[in-house]
């Protein structure tokens, strides 16, 4: 099983570099509540730091609402996963515990302004791949039933079978969400220009220090770019 950026993909992004860390064993039952208070922590810089009528211009937001242009999606309409994020918080919503996993991912993703997501890689199916949709991929929206399908250009991660996240960021799907019983799961910090690899690498390494911390287990941490588009999962 691979995980596999296209070349369809670094091509229109040669500046991308993808952090992956490979996780087995963990445990995700319950709440970490020293991850919590990261969180709260965090909420209350943002918002003594940022407005949200000028959080297009930061360069870390800017960048992926150029992104999102570029296979039509509208930025106003459809936001990155970190923006959203920032923008929730800055609308005075906490952000409430989903899981030990979610929790640690969502406080690095607003801490270094980065997207964040990810999988339990039991319920992948052959393999994920960041690829470019041709449309009629099918696509069951995250705590829905209902399947649609992606818009033809847009950029997607799959599994063999279906869209496992739209919008390249935007709504991850429901079939691989991760629960308190995910014991193996892949996780993806998405760096776009001005994140360098660099920046990347310093991010995964904390992301791997605090998920050893809090849910315990194995971690194989991962840089994927156009030099090293695919690795074994």
């Amino acid at each position: 099983m691979k995980f596999v950026i296209d070349r369809a993909v670094l091509e229109k992004f040669p500046g991308l570099n993808i952090g992956l860390l490979l996780m087995k064993g963990i445990d995700n039952r319950g709440e970490a509540p020293e991850v919590m208070a990261l969180i709260r922590q965090k909420e209350e810089e943002i918002r003594k730091s940022f407005q949200k009528e000028k959080l297009s211009e930061n360069p870390r937001i800017a960048c992926w609402r150029v992104a999102y242009s570029s296979f039509g999606a509208k930025p106003k309409k459809y936001k990155c996963s970190v923006e959203n994020l920032y923008r929730m918080i800055l609308d005075g919503i906490g952000l409430r515990h989903y899981s030990k996993l979610v929790d640690i991912y969502n406080y690095i993703s607003i801490k270094h302004m980065v997207p964040v997501g990810g999988d339990d890689t039991e319920k992948v199916e052959g393999g994920i791949r960041l690829t470019i949709a041709k449309g009629n991929e099918p696509y069951t929206e995250l705590n829905s039933d209902e399947t649609k399908s992606p818009r033809e250009g847009e950029i997607v991660y799959m599994d063999q079978k279906e869209v496992l996240c739209r919008r390249w960021n935007w709504r991850e799907c429901d079939k691989t969400k991760m629960t308190e019983g995910t014991t193996s799961a892949s996780l993806v910090i998405e760096g776009l220009p001005p994140v360098t690899q660099d920046d990347v690498k310093a991010i995964l390494e904390e992301l791997k220090e605090l998920i050893a911390k809090h849910c315990g287990g194995e971690a194989e941490a991962h840089i994927l770019n156009k030099d090293s588009p695919e690795i074994e999962m």
